[in-house]
């Protein structure tokens, strides 16, 4: 038992939790904008596998990370583009097309790899971290905790952004009044369709930066279907946070935690079954779900298309 809490034990669960929690976090900042806005996102899972793919591809041949950053972000933002014209615009079954979604780019992304890579399975390089001064020197939790990617640091940046838009912005207040009362909304003057659209947009955009992130930082690899769920991890958490990003922050430190224990009960020398590991996080949400899922706050209007002169 003393194992489980030795330095390299503890190093090697919280380095692994905040990696792991960074896709998460990008996957629930962006469904909790789509949703404040009135629109379930179940393509999530697509759009981050989608990212996962064009960040690989592009990093890969451009050697550049940031390249490749930049492709998965356009690859989420192309693939919202295709669940906003279908949902908002044409009125489509919100959870009939995300399902479409994340098949299509299933099946897509694997035939694209198989037929490019299938016998080579290049890897990218390791990626350098940035420890931030001073506090990546505190014993044991220092260097797991602040000696991370830049895009760790970025993610909780966009905690602090998200709540201040929230609150104090006119966007902010147009996402709310779009997912709770989009007729008043409207009747303000203010277009429905675009404020969904543009919540979708950067929904897209958030979920494949948090995909890249898996296969250029996180496995340095890209594997057909690695998203394991992780999208829809990001809707569970986007619902039990409330609106709060700072309440998405936490849920994705816990899961990433549950995420990441196979590492460091290996670091510990103990011997799990991997399909137990690979449970966790899945129990887990089924957990949080049935404690927490009473209290879930979801706008009025959500999951309803809005066409105007029609309640």
């Amino acid at each position: 038992m003393s194992a489980l809490f030795t330095q390299a034990f503890l190093a090697a669960l919280i380095g692994g939790a905040i990696a792991a929690a960074v896709p998460l976090l990008f996957a629930g900042l962006g469904e909790q904008m789509s949703e404040k806005a009135g629109v379930l996102n179940i393509g999530i899972e697509g759009m981050m596998l989608l990212g996962a793919y064009a960040g690989f591809l592009v990093a890969y041949e451009t050697n550049s990370l940031l390249a490749g950053f930049a492709a998965g972000g356009l690859a989420g933002v192309l693939t919202g583009a295709v669940m906003a014209l279908a949902c908002v615009w044409l009125g489509l079954n919100q959870i009939v097309i995300g399902i479409a979604i994340t098949l299509s780019i299933e099946g897509l992304t694997s035939l694209l790899f198989n037929s490019q890579f299938a016998s080579l399975y290049p890897s990218l390089p390791t990626p350098v971290v940035l420890p931030l001064p001073l506090l990546s020197r505190i014993p044991v939790f220092g260097p797991s905790l602040f000696t991370q990617y830049w895009l760790a640091y970025l993610g909780l940046l966009l905690c602090g952004a998200c709540s201040w838009i929230y609150r104090n912005s006119f966007f902010g207040l147009n996402l709310t009044a779009a997912g709770d009362k989009p007729a008043a909304l409207d009747a303000a003057g203010v277009n429905v369709a675009v404020t969904r659209c543009a919540a979708v947009l950067v929904c897209g955009l958030f979920a494949g930066i948090g995909g890249a992130y898996l296969s250029e930082i996180g496995s340095g690899v890209f594997v057909p279907f690695m998203t394991n769920g992780a999208g829809f991890i990001g809707i569970v958490l986007a619902m039990l946070a409330r609106g709060r990003p700072l309440g998405v922050f936490m849920g994705s430190l816990l899961f990433g935690a549950c995420l990441s224990i196979t590492t460091a009960l290996q670091v510990a020398g103990i011997n799990v079954p991997t399909d137990i590991i690979n449970m966790l996080p899945f129990a887990m949400v089924m957990l949080a779900l049935m404690i927490f899922g009473r209290r879930a706050s979801l706008p009025a209007a959500f999951g309803h298309t809005y066409q105007r002169g029609v309640r």
